[in-house]
């Protein structure tokens, strides 16, 4: 990926505060994780996380809160929205509206592709190979970021979720949106999680909160999702064809702030 230097940039647009940001902080499983876990809070997170792999082919819209703490100590929230179609087979489409972004992320099988529509411009990165989880990851070390709720969309969520995880258990019970959900909390040694789980003989995630302990003011990250569906994804869905005029762009990076910066030169 060619990066360009201040000096050769004449223009730097971001797209995506947070981006795609979310969850994907845990990978791999500890033999004490699931010992660390309450056994009733591990039954409800393992009966949600299979029927999440059950799950060949979905669609959800989604809406996120993401925290951010300035120098002098005040916390900012930013709200975004959006959708996720995802075929395991396939790829997917995510979309992305925001107060500093119109963007979506489209993955076919081989390239993923960060599109922003406002301001018309897109880079590609080769994915390693054809999966969902080998697209999030060449995602993430090509950007620093990860894809909206990737613990959720892994092949197998349960041991992304709960590595690290030293207690686990249920709260109780919530509602989120009017959704009775059992409400569970998690630990680890950098941040805590929580997730709400659909009352159904095919419980799904209605909400989840990632808290970063040790940072300063403890910023949280809140993904909710509703409005899933399994219906026959068309493939042709996740075809990107460049607009006209839309410029390609040689740099697709992660700032500081966490926001995709996307660079151009006029």
């Amino acid at each position: 990926m060619t990066t360009f230097t201040k000096d050769r940039i004449s223009t730097v647009r971001k797209i995506g505060a947070g981006c795609i940001i979310a969850g994907g902080l845990f990978f791999g499983l500890p033999a004490q994780a699931q010992d660390a876990i309450e056994p009733e809070a591990n039954a409800i997170l393992k009966a949600m996380t299979e029927h999440l792999k059950s799950m060949k082919e979905f669609s959800v819209d989604y809406d996120t809160d993401h925290e951010v703490v300035g120098v002098d100590g005040q916390k900012l929230q930013l709200s975004a929205t959006g959708m996720i179609s995802l075929s395991r087979s396939a790829g997917f489409l995510m979309t992305r509206q925001g107060p500093l972004a119109d963007m979506e992320v489209i993955f076919d099988g081989k390239t993923i592709t960060l599109f922003g529509k406002a301001l018309n411009v897109y880079g590609q990165l080769d994915s390693p190979g054809p999966t969902i989880d080998e697209a999030v990851d060449e995602f993430r070390t090509a950007t620093g970021l990860d894809a909206t709720g990737a613990d959720l969309l892994a092949s197998d969520p349960y041991p992304v979720l709960t590595e690290g995880v030293v207690s686990g258990r249920v709260v109780g019970v919530g509602f989120v949106d009017g959704v009775e959900c059992d409400h569970l909390a998690f630990r680890t040694d950098l941040v805590d999680w929580q997730i709400w789980i659909s009352h159904s003989d095919k419980p799904l995630p209605v909400k989840y909160v990632i808290t970063t302990k040790w940072v300063t003011g403890a910023p949280q990250y809140t993904l909710r999702l509703s409005g899933w569906t399994t219906d026959k994804i068309d493939p042709k869905l996740f075809a990107f064809t460049p607009p006209a005029d839309a410029k390609r762009l040689e740099s697709i990076e992660a700032d500081e702030t966490g926001e995709i910066v996307l660079e151009t030169s006029k």
